[in-house]
């Protein structure tokens, strides 16, 4: 149905992809996206170890006979290291990986230029997260193969820039020759058809695969996404030089707070803890961790399958974009 710089450089049906979730992306998610027909994500973050991160791999490689795409995160954390993000790198190229998202600094800056060149001969195609035209334009320099613009509205760690995916895409596009695709504030058909029409090749969405069969969260979890509505997140961690958004609950009302009376790092560093986040996942408790979601949860009607999710959207989109082309 669809056909994209991003379902030929893959060879999948739609060119949906998920971005990066910790404690989320595992094999059957992945595999259960790809196998719909988008390209799951495998997030490196999961895995403190070479075995169990080549495992992960490997077991998805079990599920899926697709293509599906490792998320590495280089952004400050205390329990992932930089040694972390070479071992993620180097099983990347030794699995033959189909492509990774790298999002924070960029990889020839966080890793070198030599892991560039390892990976490009490995075969991997390398896609940057950015959230502003002077980041896509370097990372088309450095040798990427694609670019991820990411607007204002999702989930995780939106760039300070604070630009709207509506008029991100379109500046990233017009600003590098390298695939773009669409990320932030995409949920359905009607949003994956409007980033086509702003010149993307693709769309990335994460919150929207959270409320899936698949996805392994706690059901009151899925609820709440339903739930709630688009002004129902909020910005944090500016304070500290790591902004994010997720879901207003009485943490991050906290985190706020203190950030507000000039609390700092290690004030916060409590209650922004990766394990407090798994175990909200986990037992369902929305209130306990900041839950890393966007402003497209206010597009999220009901809990579907990848696959049933997947084949709806690429339905409306190719609707939406069939309507357009007879108004103009």
């Amino acid at each position: 149905m669809f056909k994209t710089a991003i379902t030929e450089m893959f060879g999948i049906n739609y060119p949906i992809i998920c971005g990066g979730m910790m404690w989320l992306c595992k094999p059957p998610l992945c595999a259960a996206i790809s196998n719909a027909g988008g390209m799951g994500n495998l997030t490196a973050g999961n895995y403190e170890t070479e075995g169990e991160f080549r495992q992960a791999i490997r077991e998805t490689r079990k599920l899926t006979d697709k293509p599906f795409m490792v998320n590495i995160t280089m952004l400050p954390s205390i329990r992932i290291t930089a040694e972390h993000h070479q071992m993620y790198l180097r099983v990347c190229g030794e699995e033959r990986i189909a492509g990774i998202e790298v999002s924070g600094a960029p990889l020839d800056k966080a890793a070198g230029k030599g892991a560039v060149e390892m990976l490009k001969k490995a075969g991997v195609k390398l896609f940057h997260k950015v959230g502003s035209v002077r980041h896509a334009v370097h990372a088309e320099k450095s040798g990427y193969d694609g670019i991820y613009a990411a607007g204002i509205e999702e989930g995780g760690h939106p760039l300070s820039d604070d630009v709207t995916t509506m008029v991100l895409t379109p500046r990233i596009v017009e600003s590098v020759k390298i695939p773009v695709v669409a990320v932030g504030g995409i949920a359905d058909g009607r949003t994956m058809a409007a980033a086509f029409m702003l010149g993307a090749q693709g769309v990335m969405m994460a919150s929207r695969f959270i409320a899936t069969r698949e996805c392994a969260v706690h059901e009151n979890i899925k609820q709440e996404l339903i739930r709630r509505q688009e002004f129902e997140t909020t910005i944090f961690g500016k304070s500290i030089g790591l902004q994010g958004r997720a879901l207003k609950n009485k943490v991050v009302e906290e985190i706020v707070a203190m950030e507000a009376r000039g609390g700092g790092l290690q004030e916060l560093i409590p209650l922004l803890s990766g394990e407090r986040i798994k175990e909200a996942w986990e037992k369902g408790d929305v209130e306990r961790a900041p839950l890393m979601v966007g402003q497209s949860i206010g597009l999220i009607k009901g809990v579907l399958s990848c696959k049933e999710l997947l084949d709806t959207m690429a339905k409306e989109a190719a609707e939406c974009l069939a309507v357009g082309s007879k108004i103009v």
